[in-house]
């Protein structure tokens, strides 16, 4: 038992060591972070998408934003669109799971939000429709995925492609990526 838990911390140390090593991969981290900082600085906001563990990293970012990272400050306006299940059942039941993200960005997102999109494959139907809706809606996307980007590779303005085909090493680096942009974009507008 304990040879496998080290292979698992192994395996997850491995991946984000690949991450550190890459200077392309850690600019486009930066570069996420300018975007963010630069749409909550104009008043825009922040949106979050992602399904099953990616919903609750996708939640869990969001609050980041909206609630603190690691100073009391001022609220940024950001959400997870998965969190309002009333009307997440309805969509779905009604129209189809594939456009529960793009129907509300529809009636939410305005020309200079972002949305993140968080999908291990890639290929996470409702956000490939999501980043196309916002390709109408003038919303800046930023992908987080696993090696290969899938279908999001293409539709993405920014995609942060974790060097990894193993679901659970994706979500583990999509985190540390998402707490060094909170951490980050915090500081840059709160000092």
């Amino acid at each position: 038992m304990q040879t496998k838990i080290n292979e698992i911390i192994a395996a997850s140390v491995e991946v984000k060591s690949q991450i550190l090593k890459d200077e392309a991969f850690c600019a486009k981290i930066e570069v996420a972070i300018h975007m963010i900082t630069a749409a909550f600085k104009k008043g825009n906001s922040v949106y979050f998408a992602g399904n099953g563990g990616s919903a609750a990293d996708a939640q869990h970012l969001a609050a980041e934003f909206s609630g603190r990272f690691y100073k009391d400050r001022k609220a940024l306006p950001s959400e997870a669109l998965h969190c309002n299940t009333s009307y997440l059942t309805a969509v779905a039941n009604d129209y189809s799971y594939d456009v529960i993200y793009s129907r509300l960005l529809e009636g939410l997102a305005k020309p200079g939000d972002v949305l993140v999109g968080i999908s291990t494959s890639g290929n996470s139907g409702n956000i490939v429709k999501a980043f196309e809706k916002c390709k109408d809606l003038n919303v800046s996307t930023i992908g987080f995925t696993g090696a290969g980007g899938g279908k999001m590779k293409e539709l993405s303005d920014l995609l942060l492609n974790v060097p990894s085909n193993d679901t659970p090493r994706i979500q583990e680096s999509h985190i540390l990526i998402g707490h060094i942009i909170c951490e980050l974009v915090e500081k840059n507008i709160f000092g």
